[in-house]
């Protein structure tokens, strides 16, 4: 399963209104360390599948929903549970760091 596309546009359906927690990364085309936690985001997509959702949304593209959770630095992982962001992650980091979080919220 690979990370679905968050946008302004379905953000609250996907994220808000969801049942299941979420994580969404904030990222950028032209920002390295992004691409560097690129492949720890799709493991996480697929290992929390039916857990978690995951989704990835791009800053340069979507810039009210960035501007609306203080989204100053990229990238940056917001965990959601009932709508509510529950932790936040920001730069590259271990996976094990993901894992521990994402451990929590579910």
């Amino acid at each position: 399963m690979k990370p679905i596309t968050i946008t302004d546009d379905n953000f609250e359906n996907e994220v808000l209104k969801s049942e299941l927690p979420v994580i969404i990364d904030f990222w950028a085309e032209w920002c390295s360390p992004c691409r560097l936690i690129a492949p720890i985001i799709e493991e996480l997509a697929n290992e929390y599948e039916g857990k978690v959702k995951v989704g990835k949304l791009d800053v340069d593209v979507n810039q009210q929903t960035a501007i609306k959770y203080g989204v100053r630095s990229i990238p940056t992982v917001l965990m959601f549970k009932d709508g509510e962001v529950k932790d936040v992650i920001i730069g590259a980091v271990p996976k094990a760091m993901f894992v521990e979080k994402l451990e929590k919220l579910i």
